[in-house]
């Protein structure tokens, strides 16, 4: 879908992890031999004030690491997904998170709402949300060969957390189950 170019907002509150999801995305893209930019933006509180991410997959040279009209938001939280939806271009994936999230109004095609925070929870993943959207956004979005998306989560995962490596790559498989 993306062979050009994808500019994506991640979104959420801190501590549920979109930084580390466009972090997954952007390294899957530079291992992919794509330039690439990824640039977070948080709040002041260590958790449960507000972060999201730019991240830009592209063919080409990125002029700036900004996204400002994204045509992917990926939000895990409300607040996130009231704030970026009006900016996505039209025809953009939007991907969210509906355990948490309750659209108020009535969403533009190729919206997708994934019960992430519910199948994390129910196959004993809780806390790796996240990566269920990452799973669920590489299913409809093919940024990347498969095994590629593998080996970012291998070089993402700090070597303190090893052990989450392979449920985090069980969460990318329940994201793309969910859109599949």
């Amino acid at each position: 879908m993306f062979d050009q170019k994808m500019e994506a907002v991640f979104a959420g509150f801190g501590g549920q992890g979109v930084l580390f999801a466009g972090k997954v995305v952007a390294y899957a893209g530079l291992l992919a031999g794509r330039e690439v930019s990824w640039l977070p933006s948080y709040g002041p509180e260590m958790r449960g004030g507000t972060a999201n991410c730019s991240v830009t997959l592209s063919d080409d040279p990125i002029g700036s690491p900004l996204v400002l009209a994204p045509n992917v938001l990926v939000a895990m939280n409300q607040p996130s997904f009231d704030k970026f939806l009006p900016d996505v271009v039209p025809g953009g994936l939007i991907l969210f998170d509906e355990t948490l999230i309750c659209p108020t109004s009535s969403l533009p095609e190729g919206a997708l709402a994934i019960p992430a925070t519910k199948m994390a929870e129910d196959a004993g993943l809780a806390g790796i949300s996240n990566i269920v959207l990452v799973g669920a956004l590489w299913e409809k979005a093919r940024f990347c060969e498969r095994d590629v998306l593998d080996r970012a989560i291998d070089k993402c995962v700090s070597a303190s957390r090893a052990a989450l490596v392979e449920k985090n790559k069980q969460a990318i498989m329940l994201g793309i189950e969910a859109t599949s």
